[in-house]
């Protein structure tokens, strides 16, 4: 099984560490597994597209931006 790419993209706030929390339960939640990463470089982050943060970005796909999704929501965008 291949592990996805998750990137949290903000500069390390609390929002950001929820983010990433929620990122974990929904992978669990479905039997995949991720390689986790925090980019905080403002140039790498407009590089990705992403104006707020935090975001979430899985395989170099942006799934959110600017806000907290819950579990689920990562869960139905996987």
């Amino acid at each position: 099984m291949r592990k996805h790419k998750v990137e949290i993209l903000g500069k390390g706030c609390n929002k950001c560490k929820q983010l990433e929390a929620n990122a974990k339960e929904a992978l669990s939640a479905l039997s995949l597994e991720g390689d986790f990463y925090h980019v905080t470089d403002t140039m790498e982050i407009i590089n990705h597209g992403v104006m707020q943060t935090p975001a979430l970005v899985i395989d170099g796909r942006v799934l959110s931006q600017g806000k907290v999704i819950d579990p689920e929501k990562i869960q139905s965008l996987l």
